[in-house]
């Protein structure tokens, strides 16, 4: 094992206690008021980022902003093959900062990109389009991979696919959490939205998932289509009614295999993919905790049953 494998190990082991973990999120749910939460959030490990003064979005952006700051300090420890596997773990910031670039060429209001340093996949050329073809052609020649057209909806879920399939080729332990996501992904479209996949779209559920997950129209179709490392996001899923349910049991596994791979003795990959998986589930916790101070308090029973 490499020193920066060694140094990068132990890093992610210290990062990763850089959460407010089940209890802080609950407090922050269980807040008096948003400001009340907010200004506990600017107190927490978060408060580089999060100001007490800060509106819901601004918040939820900043905690999100957190998580990428750790994930850019960690990959400055890993050798050059650690700094990889992190970039391909930030693809959502990516993805994200791809969307709002498209919803500013669009004549749309847009959030401004996330930094990505060195995480960068092909955000600098994608950055420099201006117009919506011209985003679609960079796409096409990077790794996200053509959308097929320059629409919403192409784009989003074709790179998130693409995703998951690059993850799951090149990151042995975060292989079945990216084909659960590319199920419930799937499932979001088909069952709960009964809208088919895009032509491109399809084309890579059809190589990661298997070539019968585009014609499921309902869970009973679709589940044994799946291959089984992505079957078990939908195991206890009844109807798409409940998907909610079943992307919950998404991040309750993301967060116990994340804690075990994190535990584990020695130095490796697998001590910094349970480091990452533990700071992402604690931003989805914080997240969840503010929306729920947001609204007074409203689904505080279902965010305590999920936390």
């Amino acid at each position: 094992m490499s020193a920066g494998w060694v140094a990068g190990s132990v890093r992610a082991r210290a990062i990763a206690r850089r959460r407010v973990g089940d209890a802080g999120a609950r407090g922050l749910a269980r807040a008096g008021s948003f400001e009340e939460a907010v200004d506990m959030l600017a107190r927490s490990p978060y408060g580089l980022r999060v100001h007490s003064d800060d509106t819901l979005s601004a918040a939820v952006r900043a905690v999100a902003a957190t998580l990428l700051w750790h994930l850019r300090v960690l990959a400055g420890w890993l050798p050059a093959s650690g700094a990889d596997m992190l970039r391909l773990l930030a693809g959502w910031f990516e993805i994200t900062n791809i969307e709002e670039h498209l919803r500013a060429l669009s004549g749309l209001p847009a959030q401004p990109p996330f930094s990505l340093g060195t995480l960068a996949t092909a955000w600098p050329r994608i950055a420099a389009t201006s117009s919506r073809d011209d985003l679609r052609m960079a796409l096409a020649s990077s790794p996200w991979g053509d959308p097929g057209s320059p629409g919403p909806r192409d784009v989003q879920l074709t790179t998130r696919l693409a995703w998951a399939e690059r993850v799951a080729a090149r990151i042995p332990t975060a292989q079945a959490w990216a084909l659960g996501a590319a199920g419930l992904l799937v499932a979001r479209e088909q069952l709960a939205r009964r809208q088919p996949l895009p032509e491109m779209a399809a084309a890579i559920a059809g190589r990661l998932l298997g070539p019968h997950v585009a014609l499921a129209s309902s869970v009973e179709d679709l589940r044994p289509a799946l291959p089984a490392s992505a079957r078990w996001a939908l195991a206890d899923l009844t109807d798409e009614a409940h998907l909610w349910q079943a992307e919950a049991h998404w991040w309750h596994r993301l967060r116990a295999d994340s804690a075990v791979l994190l535990a584990g003795s020695g130095f490796g990959p697998e001590r910094v993919v349970g480091a990452v998986g533990l700071l992402a589930v604690d931003a989805w916790l914080v997240v969840g905790a503010l929306e729920v101070a947001a609204r007074g308090r409203e689904g505080l029973e279902i965010f305590d049953a999920l936390a």
